[in-house]
């Protein structure tokens, strides 16, 4: 099995509408939303986040309240994506501030909110983001960020090659780095909602492949070369969906 394969089973889907969407998405949602948590946090757990999907609450938890907020937001924005695709919402500041709002309520720590920083918000401050990079300086957050979606809505650009503009999507939002905390949260979901408007199948990044995931990543920021990226979306997509497909045959 293929890129290719997966994306063919997707568009035969013929997805028009939220409720399709998320019968396709049914299993999806659940494992998507433990491993992008999980990936940063090693306490999430799949068992928490199926409760919280399921049943909107957990039993015998004893987890952070970090951790429990975390799920349940998780959960909130799965639901404001399905009803942003039901609008076929475009992609802009006010929207990416919407889903880093969602994801991270609840969230930040108490240094974070001394030094004024808010679920929902630019950062205010600089930040370590990786090996290679710190990020955009605070002053230039919205400058580069209305750069980047002015690129991933131009569907001269887009059409050409719709995986290849999430992963820069997703790769330039994570250089950037324009949030003080969640932007990893919010570039992996942020990077499959454009694939699905787009009509092409969204990817979970499995936590247990973050290492190569990360690795992918720095080869952006040390040489702006997406192909390593590219690869790796191509083999996650796989590991996503091909039993799901199996199953159907």
């Amino acid at each position: 099995m293929c890129y290719e394969d997966i994306v063919d089973f997707w568009q035969k889907k013929n997805i028009s509408n939220s409720d399709e969407l998320a019968y396709t998405l049914d299993s999806y949602s659940v494992n998507f939303a433990y491993n992008s948590g999980k990936i940063e946090n090693n306490e999430i757990t799949y068992h928490d986040t199926r409760e919280i999907f399921d049943k909107n609450g957990v039993t015998s938890y004893t987890g952070s309240l970090k951790t429990l907020f975390e799920i349940q937001n998780s959960k909130i924005a799965y639901e404001k994506l399905l009803d942003a695709f039901d609008k076929k919402e475009i992609i802009d500041e006010d929207f990416v501030k919407k889903i880093h709002k969602y994801l991270t309520k609840g969230t930040y720590d108490e240094r974070r909110y001394r030094l004024g920083e808010r679920p929902g918000e630019y950062k205010h401050h600089d930040y370590v983001t990786g090996k290679y990079e710190v990020g955009a300086s605070p002053s230039l957050v919205h400058e580069e960020m209305l750069e980047l979606l002015d690129d991933i809505n131009d569907l001269d650009t887009v059409n050409k090659d719709i995986l290849k503009s999430a992963a820069y999507f997703h790769a330039k939002l994570e250089n950037i780095h324009p949030f003080s905390d969640g932007n990893g949260r919010v570039g992996r979901l942020m990077m499959n909602y454009f694939l699905i408007i787009h009509n092409y199948p969204p990817i979970i990044i499995f936590e247990e492949d973050k290492k190569k995931y990360y690795s992918a990543l720095e080869e952006y920021d040390k040489n702006i070369d997406l192909k390593p990226l590219i690869n790796f979306l191509k083999e996650q997509s796989i590991k996503t969906w091909k039993n799901y497909i199996d199953r159907d045959k």
